[in-house]
């Protein structure tokens, strides 16, 4: 009687355990992979921006899947497919198509508007939509393709916040303008410079360099001679950096300014007390006046034990944005998610979520910092529905 006894319970326990792990590799089998894109550069000069990108979106990916997301009645699985663009327009083509070719249901990317652009025309061949975390060249969503959205404000705006800044607040009256001849930068200078001639204001000189370009002798050479009073660079944080050096060194004291590319702890590094004299209009809101920035903040230190580069909470809200399609579609059809993200109006980490016709984010916000004390302070949030006072 006792073996009896004792084997019963055994057996039932056994029987349970049977059950519970048979359920499990069922409904392992049962859940869908639903793919979502990345490209951005995840080596070279820019593998750090890349990389944050990555972690942001992936944050998404994890929070989505914590919550055993359904859609159409089974489990699904939500995975990150990262794709290296290395900041390269052609390399962008070729790596959208292979994620094309993964089947993805939505792609973050790409970082810079000179791989967004030639990238979006691959993706709307195939239907798939684009969610741009960082791309703020106009030029991405003029293109007239429905799948491209973005989720910061563009260049447009920005170059007319930076240029009414230039000559209303900081009274510039001799401006040079300095550009890298990129997409981007060319982009930024020349909305830069309608932003100041409608503000009243004057450029007395605009000088071309590249994105590769370390020595800026030359070009500072002939600024000096026309006596600025403002230099502005459309370019990003690591051409910034030597540039701003080399000024001081050539003792042109004429304060930098710029936008969308320059408010990084690289930047801070690589400047080094010559920052001190640097002002950069970035689009969004500062992290810590985000709806979600403390909280993601510390969420990604958490998984990533460092802080966060720069763009990670917008890659987060666009791979979020992705995943929230796809659970209002009830769909991990790519037309389907197109349509809804074009409807869509949500709360993100980075404020809300909606798109105007085109695909660019509705009321952005952009936020001016400068440099002080070895750190970027905030100094004023313009746009984005409210205007924040200064801290």
């Amino acid at each position: 009687m006792k073996k009896t006894t004792l084997l019963l319970p055994i057996a039932a326990l056994s029987a349970t355990l049977f059950a519970t792990l048979f359920a499990g590799v069922a409904q392992a089998q049962d859940e869908q992979v639903v793919l979502i894109g990345l490209a951005a550069p995840l080596t070279g000069g820019s593998a750090r921006i890349g990389k944050d990108l990555e972690n942001g979106a992936q944050l998404a990916i994890d929070d989505a899947n914590a919550k055993h997301p359904v859609i159409a009645g089974k489990p699904v699985l939500y995975k990150l497919a990262s794709a290296d663009d290395q900041s390269d327009p052609r390399t962008a083509v070729t790596v959208a198509q292979q994620l094309v070719d993964r089947h993805v249901i939505g792609v973050v990317g790409h970082w810079n508007t000179g791989c967004s652009v030639p990238a979006a025309r691959v993706y709307h061949d195939a239907g798939i939509a684009q969610i741009a975390p960082a791309s703020t060249g106009h030029q991405y969503t003029l293109q007239g393709f429905d799948t491209s959205f973005r989720i910061m404000g563009h260049d447009d705006d920005g170059g007319a916040y930076t240029g009414a800044y230039a000559v209303k607040t900081l009274k510039a009256q001799r401006i040079v303008v300095i550009d890298d001849q990129t997409a981007f930068g060319a982009g930024l200078a020349n909305q830069f410079i309608k932003g100041v001639q409608a503000n009243g204001g004057t450029v007395i000189d605009h000088q071309y360099v590249t994105d590769k370009t370390i020595d800026f002798s030359g070009v500072l050479t002939e600024i000096k001679s026309k006596r600025p009073d403002l230099v502005f660079l459309g370019g990003i944080d690591v051409e910034a950096a030597p540039l701003v050096r080399r000024m001081r060194q050539l003792h042109i004291q004429a304060p930098l300014l710029g936008a969308g590319g320059f408010v990084s702890q690289t930047f801070l590094k690589l400047a080094g007390p010559a920052g001190e004299s640097v002002t950069a209009l970035e689009p969004g809101r500062p992290l810590q006046r985000m709806p979600g920035g403390p909280a993601f903040d510390a969420q990604y230190r958490a998984r990533w034990h460092a802080p966060i580069e720069l763009h990670a909470p917008f890659a987060y809200d666009a791979a979020a944005t992705i995943i929230a399609a796809t659970q209002q579609a009830n769909s991990t059809d790519p037309k389907k998610i197109v349509a809804t993200l074009h409807a869509i109006r949500r709360d993100g980490v980075t404020g809300t979520i909606a798109f105007d016709a085109q695909g660019n984010l509705k009321d952005p916000a952009y936020t001016i910092y400068q440099v002080r004390g070895g750190t970027w302070a905030v100094v004023d949030v313009l746009g984005g529905g409210a205007k924040a006072a200064a801290h």
